[in-house]
């Protein structure tokens, strides 16, 4: 432990906290989607549950990090191209996102009121917690891998995990409702998840898309609808001093 109160030791917790948060995005965005479900009531609770889930998740595999090492291990091959264990889940945990994305989007075009068995199912909480549990695994698995690379040290990986999910357990609320209460928003999200989808199962087939090109994406599509929303409310604002103007005369 005393590793982790050296100045090298500071650093590495520094920038695997940060790079856990970023590579936490999409694990965050998928939670404020799978909760979406829910009641309103209950969405905050599941949120927070799913992340405590994805710590434990992310802990539980550095802990095992000579069993990480072979899930690397090459089981077959499919057009020269060797599949591990960890391919596997990869893309398996792609094909997931995929069809939830899917699935989403397609209730949210066709206007469902989630009156259905399938809504209900979607409705309980255990069910949304599983979800979330099935897809932790995925997103833990790539994120200690990366830990792993960069820092050779457990204790300083923990406490970089524990306190990536602190943070992002401060900003799933806000996060999750604005999502919530901007459908337009929450598309992007959806279009998000699939692109994760995607990226993941190309991952799992040794051909990489780096992070940073999909994240660059949604951040320039988020900005640009962040313009609309503030356009619109504006337009709103004005039309409501225009009928109060109206009202009055």
């Amino acid at each position: 432990m005393e590793v982790l109160f050296t100045p090298e030791g500071l650093l590495s917790l520094l920038m695997l906290a940060t790079l856990e948060i970023v590579l936490g995005v999409d694990n965050l965005v998928f939670i404020s989607i799978a909760v979406s479900r829910l009641p309103q009531e209950r969405r905050s609770e599941a949120r927070k549950f799913g992340l405590a889930l994805a710590c434990m998740t992310r802990i539980g595999l550095l802990m095992s990090l000579a069993w990480l090492a072979r899930m690397k291990t090459p089981l077959f091959s499919v057009l020269g191209n060797d599949i591990s264990v960890r391919d596997l889940v990869l893309i398996g945990g792609g094909l997931f996102l995929l069809i939830k994305g899917t699935m989403e989007i397609h209730e949210s075009v066709e206007g469902e009121d989630g009156e259905g068995p399938s809504a209900r199912a979607s409705s309980a909480f255990g069910y949304v917690i599983a979800q979330i549990a099935v897809i932790d695994i995925v997103f833990s698995l790539d994120s200690v891998i990366t830990a792993v690379g960069l820092v050779n040290n457990v204790p300083v990986m923990a406490a970089a995990i524990i306190a990536a999910v602190l943070v992002m357990m401060l900003a799933s609320d806000p996060v999750g409702e604005f999502i919530d209460r901007h459908p337009t928003i929450k598309m992007l999200a959806l279009a998000f998840i699939i692109l994760v989808g995607v990226a993941l199962i190309a991952d799992g087939l040794n051909f990489h898309i780096p992070r940073g090109y999909l994240y660059f994406g949604m951040a320039f599509s988020a900005g640009v609808e962040s313009l609309n929303l503030i356009a619109k409310t504006r337009r709103q604002k004005k039309a409501a001093l225009r009928a109060q103007r109206d009202d009055t005369e």
